[in-house]
């Protein structure tokens, strides 16, 4: 079953933010950043966003991708998912 919702609402190629969350730990951002790169490797890890979460225990990765299909995103998504670091995608 697809992970992305379905793609008659998205044209691709197109921007598509994708936010993964998880505990704060070293290397996190960095280990969702490179899977995104795998995915996508024209995307540009300085545009990632990562913001805190209020106590400081979970961290929020923001990455804009450029998405060319849904099974682009669906690969991702699964990766994603699948780190042991990730509490969710959104």
């Amino acid at each position: 079953m697809p992970l992305v919702a379905d793609s008659s609402a998205l044209a691709f190629p197109c921007d598509f933010p994708i936010k993964v969350m998880g505990r704060k730990q070293p290397g996190f951002a960095q280990a969702v950043t490179d899977i995104v790169v795998k995915h996508a490797p024209d995307f540009d890890p300085a545009t990632v966003e990562m913001r805190p979460s209020r106590k400081g225990r979970y961290l929020s990765v923001t990455c804009i991708l450029r998405a060319t299909s849904r099974e682009q995103l669906d690969a991702l998504y699964q990766e994603l998912c699948d780190h042991p670091g990730v509490v969710m995608v959104l």
